[in-house]
């Protein structure tokens, strides 16, 4: 999926998540005004921007454009990271790295750390439509399932079924 329809898919999420209407008349105009409004969509924007234009080949500027994201929202998504179109971050100091992929339809709060355990290079696989509540730390090469439910400042270092809640330090599964 390339950079216009990555962009709009997370402008349709967070509109959604924000209550506004789903198709406005410009999803121009619409893209521009979440990015104003919301810095975390801003860093979202410039992530979508520097992946593009690192497939380009275009030097720098993809370093500028994270440098930008992490001053402006403090949303650090690392080089490896792939985050599938259609993902919502209500706001930012948000910190995703490692061989890590979001797959689209997840919420991740604030204050989330997405990323590697130890020596390992490999970090989280967070399944479709999870949710990752505020201050959670999800870490190491695990897999986060589809619709799954992460509690605010969860420390998750194992695997999360799909549709189950995870809560506490470490994380356990609650009903």
């Amino acid at each position: 999926m390339g950079f216009r329809d990555a962009v709009t898919a997370d402008a349709r999420l967070t509109s959604a998540h924000r209550f506004e209407p789903h198709e406005p008349r410009s999803t121009v105009l619409q893209v521009l005004r979440l990015a104003l409004v919301s810095d975390a969509f801003a860093a979202q924007v410039l992530y979508r921007a520097r992946v593009r234009l690192r497939e380009l080949g275009v030097p720098l500027l993809p370093w500028l454009l994270h440098r930008a994201s992490i001053r402006w929202a403090q949303v650090s998504i690392g080089d490896p990271v792939v985050v599938h179109p259609g993902v919502y971050l209500p706001h930012g100091q948000v910190v995703i790295d490692g061989l890590t992929e979001v797959m689209g339809g997840t919420s991740i709060g604030p204050f989330v750390t997405l990323g590697v355990r130890g020596g390992d290079l490999r970090g989280p696989t967070v399944g479709p439509g999870a949710t990752i509540g505020t201050g959670a730390k999800v870490l190491g090469g695990i897999t986060v399932g589809e619709g799954a439910t992460i509690g605010a400042n969860a420390v998750v270092i194992d695997d999360v079924k799909a549709g189950a809640t995870v809560v506490g330090a470490p994380a356990r599964p609650v009903r």
